[in-house]
């Protein structure tokens, strides 16, 4: 099944926003009514390709029928931009200027080597789809002239399990979901569960370096992975012969998180784990986010860590974010401090030993249990939030997101840079946004903040947030961040990126395109300028 072209997901999952919160919405940030909803499919008006017969007829012949190179309006509407807000908001408007000339759908690794062959013959842009998740603007590519969506969904095999080393090498087009359902089928688990889990392939975890739910348990993909093939229009990349090695400088760094930059990711090994016996989740509340987040380092660094670990700020925590079937239940109830959530995966025994000793650290740095119903009410809405997003647009609101991370000395710091640029910046009419933060992701030496807005959408929602993006850019860089901890860089990030990776670095990259991809031909524009 295909993802709603104009929103998330799928559409049988969808709620409308409860009266309830309409009022809040109303009240607290000015929102208003949309006069009217989203233009319908069948209504967005499609140009036809503009490419030579001979690019056609090429790249029918690269993946062995007509039938896999497709060109009609809905498809090609599918394959438009990704999942940000302003890309919601533009294709919800019948804005289908990033439209693909083709959708082709190769079948493996020699069929991705002769599409990229085919599009570098004819001077056509290739940008990879997987799950067509992207929120930084990596399905889009800056380039003037035709280019072709490469979906890799037929390559959605597990292709080989080895039980003794607990490793499995998985296709890219492969769905979160059916990853877990064939590695279950042999009693094991990948562990990695992002919001996009639902959606989101295994192809695009690699290329994004994603970071799930449970890394606090499992760790975050690139973690996982211990051998890559890359297509390039080149060749071929082989990387990963040990799960760790001393031979040089690690080639599948370089290829994860270079996001369709560099090649075509067409097989992925990572290790994986046996199912847990037992998964449980619970709810703290904590007077501050200081507090809690002081509570959260003790434990990512002294132990013992949960599976899960993540806590919400006094915001968040008052409007129910980490709650979407409950949004807005706080304000009503004047719910004030922090919550947190802890979750514990695996044997009976080591579960109930983690959970016990974790729970005195906790009530040590100052938490209240709240039991396991906090917890299991978030397990269970985990990958609501884009629905919730989508009814927000619906509404009139504009909402959005935006991650960094750093080290913990510099936590407080940028948690207050980022919130600052964010206020100032779409505060409007005396209205201020709703500026909510997480700690989404905990590691020894550091933390992830997720950072959610909500503000009315005003009369241009997207040059508004264009600008407040930006200004909590540079307050990421000065209060020492990076400018993207799991969402990757795509186009949205890449100014920043460069400034980030700094001069010699960028220039390193540069030359390792020009070597992979000498005609331009990938993804233009993500990761890094187009020429």
């Amino acid at each position: 099944m295909d993802m709603l072209w104009s929103g998330w997901g799928d559409p049988a999952e969808a709620k409308p926003l409860p009266d309830t919160v309409i009022g809040l919405l109303r009240d607290l940030l000015g929102v208003k009514p949309r006069e009217s909803g989203p233009v319908a499919l069948e209504d967005v008006t499609v140009p036809a390709p503009e490419w030579e017969p001979a690019a056609h007829r090429a790249l029918v012949a690269a993946v062995g029928g007509e039938e896999h190179v497709r060109t009609d309006p809905q498809t090609r509407i599918r394959h438009t931009r990704g999942k940000s807000t302003p890309d919601l908001l533009r294709i919800r408007a019948g804005d289908v200027t990033d439209v693909p000339a083709a959708v082709v759908l190769p079948a493996g690794h020699d069929e991705v080597l002769a599409v990229l062959g085919a599009c570098a013959e004819h001077g056509l842009a290739v940008v990879p789809f997987g799950g067509g998740t992207s929120v930084v603007g990596g399905l889009a590519p800056e380039r003037r002239g035709p280019f072709v969506a490469l979906d890799l969904r037929r390559m959605d095999g597990l292709l080989a399990l080895d039980p003794v080393s607990r490793t499995a090498t998985l296709q890219p087009g492969l769905r979160a979901p059916r990853a877990e359902a064939l590695l279950a089928e042999h009693g094991f688990t990948l562990g990695h569960f992002p919001q996009s889990y639902e959606w989101a392939t295994v192809g695009g975890f690699a290329a994004t370096r994603s970071s799930g739910q449970a890394s606090a348990g499992y760790g975050r993909f690139d973690e996982m992975v211990l051998a890559l093939t890359l297509a390039t229009p080149r060749g071929t990349l082989d990387t990963g012969r040990a799960p760790r090695s001393a031979a040089g400088p690690d080639l599948r760094q370089l290829i994860l998180g270079s996001e369709g930059a560099f090649g075509v990711i067409t097989s992925v090994t990572v290790r994986i784990r046996p199912v847990p016996r037992v998964r449980v989740h619970e709810g703290w509340r904590f007077a501050s986010f200081e507090e809690g987040t002081a509570a959260l380092r003790r434990l990512a660094q002294d132990g013992p860590r949960p599976t899960v670990l993540r806590l919400s700020d006094e915001t968040e925590t008052l409007i129910g974010l980490a709650r979407p079937d409950a949004i807005g239940s706080g304000v009503r109830e004047s719910s004030a401090g922090c919550t947190a959530v802890a979750g514990y995966e695996g044997t009976e025994e080591d579960t109930a030993y983690r959970r016990e000793r974790a729970a005195a650290v906790l009530r040590a740095c100052g938490g209240t249990p709240l039991g396991e119903e906090p917890g299991r009410h978030w397990a269970e809405g985990r990958y609501s939030a884009p629905y919730l997003r989508d009814a927000l647009l619906d509404a009139g609101a504009f909402v959005e997101t935006l991650e960094t991370a750093t080290f913990w000395s510099r936590v407080p710091g940028l948690y207050a840079a980022v919130r600052d640029a964010l206020t100032g910046t779409l505060t409007g009419a005396g209205t201020p946004p709703l500026v909510m933060c997480h700690i989404s992701h905990v590691y020894e030496n550091g933390a992830s903040l997720y950072f959610t807005v909500v503000s009315a959408q005003g009369e241009d929602a997207v040059a508004h947030w264009t600008r407040a993006k930006h200004a909590a850019n540079e307050a990421i860089l000065a209060a020492g961040g990076t400018i993207s901890h799991h969402h990757g860089v795509g186009t949205d990030h890449r100014d920043w990126y460069l400034r980030e990776a700094g001069p010699l670095g960028a220039d390193a990259l540069r030359a390792v395109k020009r070597r992979l991809d000498p005609d331009g031909v990938l993804s233009p524009g993500v990761l890094l300028p187009a020429d």
